[in-house]
């Protein structure tokens, strides 16, 4: 499974984003439901969180109306893979924080699936920086986070429900992930958010990128709301810094001792004029072409590793197939036609699309009325629910009418 930096933003060209949108502005890029219907789906994320020992309460986060649940209210001290004293999520209690209408945050999620592995591939193929995903669940009138700005750029994808985002026409002066930008309290935010530049309904198959430092805030519209929201962190300034100081120490100007100071004007001036010095030789260094060829394979490598594992090829022994194509017969299909139902014509039975209408026959009628309520459904469900029915050829029909798309 992969996915083009060019089909991710499509119909917009990858140019006229760099041209008009890319750390300018932000973006709101509308697509079919079936655009991202691969990326994450419900029953992916039962499935994720099932792992029981990959979460902890770091990594599986829960937010009550812009609260954060302390972690000890919905975990138990377990002891972790790695034989580390954790504190890890309890099904049962995070289903009654759920129930209660928690949003939950599924963090470092961007290597857990092939469709967020390749979302996150197509954004890094750009020279974007390295993406980290992580999940938003949230709940009709339960806002998870107040007015705020991310210390990276955000491109958010929307895979189930509806969500309103209220973009502000503030903008933080390229924040950094560091103390220093850590504001005294919600109060300053609110006030450096500006006025609401525009409003924008995320829908399933939409995507919404906003540059580093952009204010926003977000609530579900739907009953329950989804988006994987990729945070690109971009090479900066700073890590040249980091390789001039590598350079430095073998440079003897550096480790020579700086002016003795004692009050004078003289050991003032003495100081003033070093300084000076180790700064000219700092601007001569950062032209230099090994630290220039260091920097050059820095940004053009500044990306995370991910899969790459076969291990019946390395023992000469074949190759395993992608997991795609191993699971393709176990796959779900994700229903991206909500509320489409069949209906009775006389002695027929149609189901209503946007291409026309579908005539199925009684038992495929009901087979479809099954699918069609539900947010996803494999093909072995589809037989043991309906076994008179031709399970793979009543999906394939229902796939090629728009009403499903493989998740």
């Amino acid at each position: 499974m992969s996915m083009t930096f060019a089909a991710l933003l499509a119909p917009l060209s990858p140019e006229q984003f760099f041209a008009e949108y890319h750390d300018r502005k932000p973006l709101h890029l509308r697509g079919g439901a079936a655009k991202f219907a691969h990326v994450l789906s419900w029953r992916q994320i039962n499935r994720l969180l099932d792992m029981t020992h990959i979460w902890s309460g770091q990594s599986l986060q829960l937010v009550m109306d812009g609260t954060p649940v302390p972690p000890e209210q919905y975990c138990t001290r377990a002891t972790s893979r790695d034989n580390a004293q954790v504190l890890q999520p309890v099904a049962a209690k995070v289903r009654d924080w759920v129930a209660r209408g928690a949003s939950v945050v599924l963090n470092d999620v961007d290597s857990l699936t092939p469709g967020l592995v390749a979302v996150s591939e197509a954004l890094e193929s750009a020279g974007l920086g390295k993406a980290q995903g992580n999940v938003y669940i949230s709940w009709q009138s339960h806002k998870a986070f107040p007015a705020h700005y991310d210390t990276h750029e955000v491109w958010a994808v929307q895979v189930e429900g509806e969500k309103t985002w209220n973009i502000w026409e503030g903008r933080a002066d390229w924040p950094i992930a560091n103390p220093v930008f850590r504001t005294p309290g919600q109060a300053q935010h609110e006030q450096a958010k500006g006025k609401l530049r525009e409003k924008v309904l995320l829908k399933p198959g939409d995507l919404l990128y906003l540059p580093r430092g952009w204010y926003h805030d977000a609530l579900a519209e739907a009953p329950a709301s989804v988006h994987v929201a990729f945070g690109l962190h971009a090479p900066l300034g700073m890590d040249l810094l980091n390789i001039l100081h590598e350079r430095a120490m073998y440079d003897a100007e550096f480790r020579k001792p700086l002016p003795r100071q004692d009050g004078s004007a003289a050991a003032k001036f003495a100081l003033t004029t070093r300084a000076g010095q180790l700064g000219q030789r700092l601007a001569e260094l950062a032209r230099d072409p090994k630290v220039m060829e260091v920097l050059e394979r820095f940004v053009a490598d500044y990306h995370f590793a991910r899969g790459g594992n076969d291990l019946l090829a390395a023992r000469g022994l074949g190759t395993t197939p992608p997991a795609g194509e191993a699971e393709a017969e176990a796959s779900a299909w994700k229903v991206i036609a909500p509320g489409a139902k069949p209906v009775r014509r006389g002695a027929e039975w149609v189901l209503k699309t946007a291409g026309g209408t579908l005539p199925l026959a009684p038992p495929e009628a009901e087979a479809a009325g099954w699918i069609l309520a539900r947010p996803d459904v494999a093909e072995p469900e589809l037989r043991a629910a309906h076994p008179a029915v031709d399970a793979p050829a009543l999906l394939a029909r229902l796939r090629d009418a728009g009403l499903l798309a493989a998740a």
